[in-house]
Formats: C-alpha cells, sequence, structure tokens
C-alpha cells in the first residue's frame, strides 16, 4: 500500500513538473506575438520608452498610417494580396504534385524505381542558392522577371513534400484499396483523385500549410525576382520598411506591419489546424 502511495505521488510530481514546463515553454513562444501586438497598438514614442504589459490607444492611428499615409511608399495590402496568391497556389502545386509522385513510386514497381527515389532526396540536401545564378540566367532568357509565375511553378518540385508524402502513404495508404479499384475498372486518375487524395487528407493539410508558410515568408527568390513594387511580397514590404530612412522611421508603423503580415498565417492555422494532429497520429491503418 504505501509503495502504491509513493508512487502515485511521485507520478503526481512528474505530471506537474511536466505542466509546468509546458506552461514556461508557451510562454517563451507567445510572448514575441504578445509583444508585437501590445506595441502595434502604441505609438513611437510610447514604444522607445521601453516594454509595457498593457495596450495603448493607437492602434488605429498606426493602421491608417501603414495603410494610407505610408501606404505607396510600403504597399502592404497589395504585397498580401501578392503573397496570398502566391502561398496559395504554391501550396496546391506543391501538394498535390508531390502527393502524385508519391503514389507513383510507392504504387508502382519499375526498373530504377530505387535509383529515382535517391535521386530526389539528393535533391532534397542541395540548398536554393546552389543554383541560383542559373535559375536567374534562364528566367532572363525566358523573359520571365517580375512575375509570379518562377515563384509557383519550380514549387512543384518539392523533395521534402514528395518524402513526407510518401511516408504518410506506407502508414496509411494499404495497396488493396487500390487493387480493388483497379479491379472495378477505376483508371488511375480518378483511383488517385477520388481514392488516395480523401484518404491522404491530414497529411495534405500538414503539407498544404507548410508550404503556404515558407512561400509566405520566403524573401530570397522574390527578391531576385520581382522589381516592380506593385508585385512586392509581405517579406520585400517588411525588409524594405526596416530599411527606411531613420528620421522617419514609426516603430508604431513597424509593429502594425509585421501583425499584419502574420494575420493570414494565424487564419490559415486555424483553419487547417485540427489537421496537424490526425496527421501526426496517421499511421493507425496498415495492410
Amino acid at each position: 500500500m504505501e509503495k502504491l502511495q509513493s508512487q502515485s505521488k511521485n507520478l503526481l510530481v512528474k505530471r506537474i513538473l511536466c505542466y509546468i514546463v509546458l506552461i514556461l515553454l508557451a510562454f517563451i513562444s507567445l510572448f514575441p506575438f504578445y509583444t508585437m501586438i501590445i506595441n502595434a497598438t502604441r505609438s513611437h514614442e510610447q514604444i522607445q520608452r521601453g516594454f509595457s504589459a498593457l495596450p495603448g490607444l493607437s492602434l488605429i492611428k498606426n493602421f491608417v498610417n501603414l495603410t494610407v499615409g505610408k501606404g505607396k511608399e510600403y504597399p502592404i495590402i497589395s504585397g498580401m494580396i501578392n503573397s496570398v496568391i502566391i502561398g496559395a497556389l504554391t501550396a496546391i502545386c506543391t501538394t498535390y504534385f508531390s502527393s502524385m509522385t508519391s503514389y507513383g513510386i510507392y504504387m508502382y514497381n519499375f526498373k530504377g524505381k530505387s535509383f529515382c527515389f535517391k535521386f530526389i532526396l539528393a535533391v532534397m540536401m542541395v540548398p536554393t542558392q546552389v543554383s541560383t545564378l542559373g535559375f536567374l540566367k534562364l528566367l532572363n532568357k525566358m523573359h520571365l522577371m517580375n512575375n509570379y509565375i518562377p515563384l509557383i511553378v519550380p514549387a512543384i518540385a518539392a523533395p521534402i513534400v514528395f518524402f513526407y508524402m510518401y511516408q504518410s502513404m506506407e502508414a496509411t495508404l494499404p495497396y488493396s484499396i487500390v487493387e480493388a479499384a483497379r479491379v472495378d475498372g477505376c483508371h488511375e486518375f480518378r483511383t488517385f483523385n477520388q481514392i488516395v487524395i480523401p484518404m491522404m487528407k491530414p497529411a495534405i493539410a500538414v503539407q498544404a500549410i507548410f508550404s503556404f508558410v515558407t512561400s509566405w515568408n520566403n524573401y530570397f527568390v522574390p527578391n531576385l525576382v520581382i522589381n516592380d513594387k506593385k508585385l512586392w511580397t509581405v517579406p520585400i514590404v517588411i525588409a524594405n520598411a526596416r530599411n527606411a530612412d531613420y528620421m522617419n522611421w514609426d516603430q508604431g508603423i513597424n509593429y502594425m506591419l509585421m501583425t499584419v503580415a502574420i494575420l493570414p498565417l494565424i487564419i490559415v492555422y486555424l483553419f487547417l489546424s485540427r489537421y496537424i494532429i490526425s496527421g501526426a497520429t496517421a499511421g493507425g491503418v496498415k495492410e
């Protein structure tokens, strides 16, 4: 009896310690966002005085100054629209074609299957910066500078998404389901679109979130490809705001700029977050 009581006490202590650690980690993760939102409601003079846990009264003023006063200099509204278009198309193309590639390599047995799998994983190790010079020369020859196509089409080849989808198919997609569809006379594209994709919804949603966030935060390639201010994305707008003249630099506007910039990411996460847990716990059904 005493042993059971001591074990229950030890378990209680461990559980309390776990909760304390989780609360600390949550606080450390959320505190920068809280500070950013609070500073978005304060004026430049108030921010210079130091940290404040209470919001200010300059939220509307900062938003108006950002969208109207500084709207031409820092086109955040058009930048958000551009980033949403690029991010949405990138997420769709990346997840769909990567899922199709992983389905082809996972489901079919053909000569060179192992080589194709290993080659795609090898491409995953190559940094984007290595091929930048050749990529820009190709865009100049094809007259695709100042265009969204170089930001969307290359995203189709996403080795990381392919690898994740391949692992998910190994865990959740039985061969028997696809073979049954083939026996019933269902052609391959219909099998993929109407059977495989619905079964892979959690994994696809997770990769769609990551692809959208990666595209939204991408600064390196858009900064090289896009020169027209009307086509700027959010990271380019924020970078130019940071490089503004120090005498005309308003910290309230900059914090408002960053707050507005992360709103679409929060919305996307709230709509698709339930799939993250189901995608992480997928794998209970195996052949």
